[in-house]
């Protein structure tokens, strides 16, 4: 029986690379291109869309301004009639100004719009409503105006997302600075100041060559009797430098030690900025007309130590970068491709 001998099949022989210029391949029609539906705009606005976070924030806004309107104009006329906090026209403004700075210097951090968080929104707005409540029970005016920071949290939880709350936290925690101090907690932090104000006040004075001696809040300068009131007792200077290191503490990206530093010398800084101020009214006392030394400390004081207590604020930012410079990374491997090329 014969067999018949086949040849056995060759495996084809991998398919050499050609050599030399490639072909390019032709550019297809717009009609031929395949559609990303990943990178398409939606023509119907969704969840996490600006389009429909833009006009959801303008209803609450308007919500809130028609809820809160008998508590803003009581604030309002606080700040007109009180001078211990009448910054609180720049709060609101600040806290805006704080947003777009973070925005425009650190784009990185901004989250954008996201999904609404109801889980964190709603309970928020229930603390919101809980402090209004007791607010009017127990007539506890300022849970009415604390209650602005949680209603404005939950509103950008609601509307943008709980990243983007993460994000305007810093500026909605700014607004606490709008909202008078209780009576009590004002009066228990005014006494101390007072007294404080009053000894190294005289002290100064005495530094100077002046005749001053201090009776209780009143300090005796020659003829003149000088006395240091509650609205002198520094509380506004003392609102004002906290707020501006509230503003560097969010804003500038240094480490934690600087940070507390800085907060820490918010207390000498207010308090030796009013001690100059009682200083410089009992000299004008001594030397000049008491008009002139009345006009300087209830005009042109306040504005003044302000400057003076912003100076200071700088003084010691500027310190604690020369205390704690940058440390520049090193990269070496890119210093090692660099020399090898």
């Amino acid at each position: 029986m014969s067999t018949l001998k086949q040849p056995l099949a060759k495996e084809p022989a991998p398919a050499k690379p050609a050599v030399g210029r490639r072909h390019k391949p032709k550019p297809q029609s717009e009609a031929q291109r395949p559609i990303d539906n990943r990178q398409a705009t939606p023509l119907v606005p969704q969840m996490g869309d600006w389009r429909l976070a833009l006009p959801a924030g303008l209803a609450c806004l308007a919500v809130g301004v028609w809820s809160y309107w008998s508590t803003l104009w009581n604030l309002v006329a606080i700040w007109d009639r009180e001078p211990d906090y009448s910054h609180g026209f720049l709060v609101v403004p600040l806290a805006i100004v704080m947003l777009v700075v973070k925005r425009l210097c650190y784009p990185q951090h901004y989250p954008g719009v996201g999904v609404s968080s109801p889980l964190v929104g709603l309970p928020l707005l229930a603390l919101a409503l809980t402090m209004r409540y007791l607010s009017g029970r127990f007539y506890f005016d300022f849970l009415d105006g604390w209650s602005i920071l949680p209603w404005t949290a939950a509103a950008v939880a609601l509307v943008g997302g709980w990243r983007l709350l993460l994000w305007s936290l810093p500026a909605i925690g700014f607004l606490l600075f709008m909202v008078p101090l209780p009576f009590g907690w004002e009066t228990m932090a005014s006494l101390p100041l007072q007294k404080i104000a009053t000894k190294l006040s005289c002290y100064g004075l005495q530094l100077l060559g002046q005749p001053a001696f201090a009776e209780g809040n009143v300090i005796l300068i020659g003829e003149n009797q000088l006395e240091v009131a509650q609205a002198c007792s520094g509380l506004r200077l003392f609102m004002t430098v906290i707020a501006m290191a509230y503003a560097y503490v969010v804003l500038v990206r240094k480490g934690w030690l600087e940070k507390a530093i800085l907060v820490l010398s918010v207390v000498p800084i207010a308090i030796l900025s009013n001690a100059t101020r009682i200083v410089i009214t009992g000299l004008f006392y001594q030397f000049t007309t008491g008009e002139l030394a009345h006009w300087f400390s209830h005009e042109a004081a306040g504005i003044a130590m302000i400057i003076l207590a912003s100076a200071m604020l700088a003084c010691v930012h500027w310190y604690l970068d020369k205390l704690f410079p940058e440390e520049e990374e090193l990269d070496v491997a890119a210093l090692m491709r660099q020399s090898r090329a």
